[in-house]
C-alpha cells in the first residue's frame, strides 16, 4: 500500500475509534477493566481495627511504636490486543472484510486504554507468533498499531490459537487483560492453553465472522478457495444438502469454541462484519462492570 493512500486509512480509522473510545466507551470501560493489583502507597501509624498482617516491622522497630503499610487500587494495567491475521481474515462480503472489522475493534480498545493511562500493546498472529509490539502509552504508539493494522503482511497464513495462548502465558509476566481477536476458524483444541492462560491474565475473546460463514447463498456451482490452505474446490450451493452440511459445520466448531470459552470462564463476545461493534462490545462491558 502506497504511503499517502495508508496514512489516509489511519487518519480515517483514527477519526471514527478515537471518537468512539472517549464518547462511547470511556466510562464502560472504566469499570469493565479496573486495576486487578495493589500498589504500596504509604506507612502510617497503626490504629485500632487496623489489620495487623499490614504491620511493617522495619518500620515499627525503628520508630519504636507500631505502623502499617497503606495499599491502593493499582490502577494502571497492560491491555494486550492477540490479533489473528491468517488468512481467513481477508474475507468479507457485506460492509467490510473481518480484517477491516478487527482493526476499528482493535484501534477502539487501544484508544480506550490510554484515555485510561494504561499501556497497549499487540502480539500478531497466524500459526506462529508473527510480530510482538510491546505496550506503551501515547497517541503516537496507537497510530503505529494502527499502521500495522492495516497494513501487516504475515508470513504464514493458517491459525493456530494454541501458540499465542502459550505465547502470552509464558512472554508476558505481568498481568494483563488480553483482547483475543479472531474468527476462531481453527481446529485445534485449545483448552488447556486457555485456562492456562486465564489463571494469569484477564482473557476476553472477540469473534469476528463473515455472514456467509454461517449460511451458503443458493447460488449455484460456484468454485471457493480456502483462504489458509489455498486448496480450491467446486461447491454445489443448489443443494439444499450440501447448504445444510455446510451450515452444520458451522454450528458445531462456533459451539466447540464458545464451550472452551464458557469451561475456562472467558468472557466472550460475538460480532457480524454486517453488524455495528459498538452494542455487542457495550453490552460485554456491562457485564463485566456488574
Amino acid at each position: 500500500m502506497e504511503t499517502s493512500e495508508l496514512l489516509k486509512k489511519v487518519r480515517q480509522i483514527e477519526i471514527k475509534t478515537r471518537g468512539l473510545s472517549k464518547n462511547v466507551f470511556a466510562g464502560q470501560y472504566h469499570s469493565a477493566f479496573k486495576g486487578r493489583g495493589m500498589a504500596f502507597s504509604e506507612v502510617r501509624e497503626y490504629q485500632y481495627g487496623d489489620d495487623i498482617r499490614d504491620i511493617d516491622w522495619n518500620v515499627t522497630a525503628r520508630q519504636n511504636s507500631p505502623h502499617i503499610k497503606i495499599f491502593e487500587e493499582e490502577r494502571e494495567m497492560t491491555v494486550m490486543l492477540l490479533v489473528d491475521v491468517s488468512g481467513s481474515r481477508e474475507f468479507g462480503t457485506v460492509n467490510m472484510t473481518k480484517q477491516e472489522m478487527i482493526t476499528e475493534i482493535a484501534a477502539t480498545m487501544a484508544f480506550s486504554a490510554i484515555q485510561n493511562n494504561d499501556k497497549i500493546g499487540v502480539i500478531f498472529f497466524s500459526d506462529r507468533i508473527e510480530k510482538y509490539i510491546p505496550p506503551q502509552k501515547g497517541k503516537k504508539h496507537v497510530l503505529a498499531i494502527i499502521s500495522e493494522l492495516i497494513n501487516f503482511q504475515p508470513v504464514e497464513r493458517g491459525t493456530d490459537i494454541n501458540k499465542v495462548l502459550q505465547y502470552i502465558t509464558n512472554a508476558q509476566k505481568k498481568r494483563c487483560t488480553a483482547f483475543l481477536i479472531s474468527d476462531f476458524i481453527d481446529a485445534g483444541d485449545f483448552q488447556s492453553a486457555l485456562t492456562i492462560a486465564n489463571k494469569k491474565h484477564d482473557m476476553v475473546a472477540v469473534q469476528i465472522y463473515d455472514p456467509r460463514e454461517k449460511e451458503l447463498p443458493d447460488v449455484g456451482l460456484v468454485k471457493m478457495r480456502d483462504a489458509e490452505s489455498e486448496e480450491e474446490i467446486w461447491v454445489d450451493t443448489s443443494s439444499k444438502r450440501t447448504r445444510e452440511i455446510y451450515n452444520k459445520w458451522w454450528l458445531e466448531s462456533s459451539q466447540k469454541s464458545f464451550e472452551m470459552f464458557n469451561k475456562s470462564r472467558v468472557d466472550t463476545v460475538s460480532i457480524s462484519t454486517d453488524e455495528d461493534f459498538v452494542p455487542a462490545l457495550l453490552n460485554m462491558f456491562k457485564k463485566r462492570g456488574n
